[in-house]
């Protein structure tokens, strides 16, 4: 049995020098979670972040084989923490052991799949251009380029994902997988889970003779220790899945760098949900019932939590509505991961109910203690809302705002007045998609994911995942932050020019020793 000390991981070194000390608390009672966790110093920080840079020489040149085997042994010690990994994460997340087990399965199935994906090699793009030395009137020299691995990253984990989006989450396996070395800060609202993992991960270094410095962890509560690791002019690019306002503020602080660096930071959507008009005649109480299971999954905690209901006005519509409040009715409260996540969903929903024209359509049942979300579905009309941006900002938690427009016009209206998110989803009978085929073209450029009759939670881990789309949802949409193209976010194109074959990395060779897929003239 793992042990917890509450240190943070130097490279493979163990260190706790700070003065500063915290504690975890379980959510679900409130009552603190031995051992108290040492902030990290800025010699600590500095230290993990020298030791990524030195650690990245060796570790930037490693096949993608060399990785592939690190990415599949980290997995298998994730797996060999057995019991103690999922009691520890549920007891500071408060999350059921069920949900803990399988998203254990989903951070090793990320692990391995990236470690496919660097193990076949084709996701260097690689380009060939060969000389043509007698091309007139200008000779044309041999040009070759391909993805390159960045440097040191620093990864943030998420409050919402202990394990898939933490520190051995996607952002983790990606940079691994792109060859970049990780300083990874532990999300303080988990910080046994954060150690537990990354003892897995330094165990896995170790097997695998990776140098030191290939992976640290670093824990602390305040915004310094963050704000520490993206400052430091030897980390190369940040990962980030949070809150608006603490993306916002890591990217700011990015871009006041003397050298920029790209933040790749998630931080939350509405996710709007249409419902067009021969779907609420046909299918209403079913879209209903599955909305509010979709609103309520995991107390809302997802990033792609439905928080945005559009229809048009009609008797449909009307039965709808009631629906939904039937529905969410029934629903009981559940735990939520902080009490600051808590207490800032409270206030959001406060918020919104002060808003002119914003009325309550049902609440769900209190249930338990510790730091409950009561779910709350709530009601306005499309004037309203088309005059008051601030309805489509995110509340974290089970709550929805059902918006009613006059006609299709007014629907379409809507949509246009969208700024980013992750998703967007059209209920929708066939024949009338195409009736709807403007509402589309609107939609597919204000997120990463447009659905039509399914439900956004839930995101598949697989090669055509996009996990992103426009500001606010995320920093940069031109990336993704699930699915194997995020290895792209921390490697860059590399260009080799008249180059000797023997010097050139094996994926550009003339032989093609790695079989990989390439472009060639």
């Amino acid at each position: 049995m793992t042990k917890l000390t509450g240190e943070n991981f130097v490279g493979i070194e163990r260190s706790a020098k700070g003065s500063a000390t915290f504690f975890a608390e379980n959510p679900a009672n409130k009552h603190p979670l031995e051992p108290f966790f040492h902030e990290a110093t800025k010699e600590e920080i500095n230290r993990a972040v020298e030791k990524a840079e030195s650690a990245f020489l060796q570790f930037g040149k490693s096949s993608g084989e060399q990785r592939a085997i690190l990415l599949e042994t980290i997995a298998d010690e994730i797996k060999a923490l057995g019991d103690t990994l999922i009691k520890r994460a549920s007891e500071e997340s408060g999350l059921p052991i069920g949900r803990i087990t399988g998203e254990r399965g989903r951070t090793m199935g990320q692990l391995k799949l990236f470690a496919s994906v660097a193990r076949e090699g084709s996701w260097v793009d690689a380009r060939i251009d060969h000389a043509q030395p007698d091309r007139t009137p200008m000779p044309k020299v041999d040009i070759r380029s391909m993805e390159r691995p960045l440097g040191p990253v620093g990864i943030f984990g998420a409050s919402n994902f202990p394990l898939a989006f933490s520190v051995a989450g996607g952002d983790t396996a990606s940079a691994i997988a792109a060859g970049c070395t990780v300083v990874a800060k532990a999300h303080p609202a988990h910080p046994g889970t954060c150690e537990l993992i990354a003892s897995a991960i330094t165990t896995a270094i170790q097997k695998c003779n990776m140098p030191d410095g290939t992976f640290s962890l670093l824990h602390g509560t305040s915004h310094e220790v963050g704000m520490a690791i993206v400052k430091h002019p030897l980390i190369k690019a940040v990962g980030f899945t949070g809150s608006l306002g603490g993306g916002k503020a890591l990217f700011d602080a990015a871009q006041q760098r003397p050298e920029p660096i790209p933040v790749y930071a998630e931080m939350g959507s509405t996710n709007p949900v249409f419902v067009l008009p021969k779907a609420l005649a046909n299918k209403g109480k079913e879209i209903a019932e599955g909305l509010a299971g979709s609103v309520t999954l995991g107390v809302g905690q997802f990033c792609t939590n439905p928080g945005l209901v559009i229809h048009e006005t009609s008797p449909d519509g009307d039965s709808f509505d009631i629906a939904v409040a039937n529905s969410m009715s029934e629903k009981e409260a559940g735990t939520m991961l902080t009490e600051g996540i808590q207490n800032n969903y409270q206030k959001g929903v406060a918020s919104m109910l002060n808003e002119i024209g914003v009325k309550s359509g049902s609440t769900g049942k209190p249930a338990g203690q510790g730091y409950q979300g009561i779910p709350h579905v709530l009601h306005i009309q499309s004037e309203y809302f088309l005059e008051n941006a601030k309805l489509e900002e995110e509340v974290f938690g089970p709550s929805t705002l059902i918006v009613k427009a006059k006609d299709k016009e007014e629907l379409r209206k809507i949509a246009q007045s969208l700024g980013g998110h992750l998703t967007a989803t059209i209920f929708a009978e066939a024949d009338e998609l195409s009736e709807y085929s403007d509402l589309i073209d609107i939609l597919q450029r204000k997120v990463g994911r447009v659905i039509i009759n399914n439900f956004p939670t839930g995101v598949e881990v697989c090669h055509s995942m996009v996990h992103g789309g426009p500001f606010p949802a995320t920093t940069n949409s031109r990336s993704t932050s699930v699915g194997t193209k995020a290895i792209t976010r921390f490697s860059r194109p590399v260009c080799y020019q008249n180059f000797p074959d023997g010097l050139l990395p094996e994926e550009l060779q003339e032989g093609n020793p790695m079989g990989i897929t390439r472009m060639e003239n």
